[in-house]
């Protein structure tokens, strides 16, 4: 799998990932445990199932992966990027959201890692993933709960708002901008801080459209990504993993060939004019190395009555892992507010 195509624009292994579950208490595990009481011919009744539950999206055709972690009164939903990745390059929610007495839920969203994988390519557009979420919501009962949303997340987290706020008591958009316009702008920008050697044949690269070149995936891979993507060297498994995990012909569709061109039915989106819709409490994460603009994020947050913004100094694209401390610092004071 190209690994290089996965953030459109959204526990550092297993054995950290499994550390909540060995420290919790017996009473705190069986709380966290999601059962099915009422035969539904996807989950078995009435049998612990390590917090994972199918969930029938669709309009039942399909079925997705979810897993609820940890309990307690604030519940967040989590929708991770792509489009096409998977929930789990976000593991590093594990170490710090349960403990912090949180619900999270995972899901894998249609077509991705652990979910059904159809062959239907008129699913993969933007309005049928915000009827997933929707249908995600109900299928686990989900009732003034927070979503949070990263990369191409955040736009369905922003679609969500601005169509289901009922259901929300806070809305966190971690590095993701309102807008396709502006996110190539950033993109381009960061493009002029390659040496101009590497510019030059990465120009001629994307004239000629070689996105599957090895030429183009080394200049990604060894001069732009570990810069604007994820800044710790090596990278997290749980990255490395959702790199394999990626569902490419979603990717494709919807972004595009190129991170920094979009083709897909994601080019014409734009959002900054409906921002101030959005009532609920929301937080926007932004970083200072990533492939959104920190001033974006905080220009959102200036455009939702009820929004503030935070900028990781230190981090990228996935500052959940390369500013760690910062970033989930922020992020549950945030949710403890709501």
């Amino acid at each position: 799998m190209n690994r290089r195509n996965f953030l459109a624009t959204g526990a550092a292994s297993l054995a950290v990932a499994a550390t909540p579950v060995a420290h919790a208490s017996s009473s705190r595990m069986s709380e966290s445990e999601t059962t099915t009481q009422q035969p539904d011919g996807l989950n078995p009744p009435g049998i612990r199932a390590a917090g994972i539950r199918m969930v029938p999206v669709a309009d039942g055709k399909y079925k997705v992966w979810t897993k609820r972690m940890g309990s307690g009164p604030i519940k967040v939903l989590l929708l991770h990027g792509g489009p096409g990745a998977s929930h789990e390059y976000l593991e590093a929610m594990e170490s710090f959201l349960p403990q912090a007495g949180i619900e999270m839920y995972y899901y894998d969203q249609l077509g991705c890692n652990n979910s059904d994988h159809p062959e239907d390519t008129s699913l993969w557009t933007l309005p049928r993933y915000l009827q997933e979420v929707e249908e995600v919501r109900r299928g686990l009962g989900l009732e003034n709960f927070v979503l949070y949303g990263h990369s191409w997340g955040g736009i369905l987290a922003m679609e969500y708002a601005l169509n289901y706020q009922q259901h929300l008591r806070g809305l966190v958009i971690s590095n993701m901008t309102a807008g396709t316009q502006s996110y190539l702008k950033r993109t381009a920008a960061l493009k002029l801080q390659l040496p101009p050697d590497t510019l030059t044949e990465l120009n001629a690269l994307e004239a000629k459209q070689d996105y599957d070149s090895p030429a183009y995936e080394k200049i990604m891979m060894e001069d732009l990504y570990p810069k604007m993507i994820c800044r710790t060297h090596p990278w997290p498994e749980p990255v490395d993993r959702a790199f394999r995990h990626l569902n490419q012909q979603i990717y494709v569709q919807m972004q595009g060939k190129s991170e920094f061109l979009v083709t897909g039915n994601l080019k014409d989106w734009e959002r900054w004019d409906r921002l101030h819709e959005i009532k609920v409490k929301a937080l926007t994460i932004g970083a200072r190395y990533d492939e959104m603009d920190p001033e974006d994020m905080k220009k959102m947050a200036t455009l939702m009555p009820n929004a503030t913004s935070v900028i990781c100094q230190n981090g990228s694209h996935m500052c959940m892992w390369d500013d760690q401390a910062f970033y989930f610092e922020h992020l549950i004071k945030f949710l403890h507010s709501v």
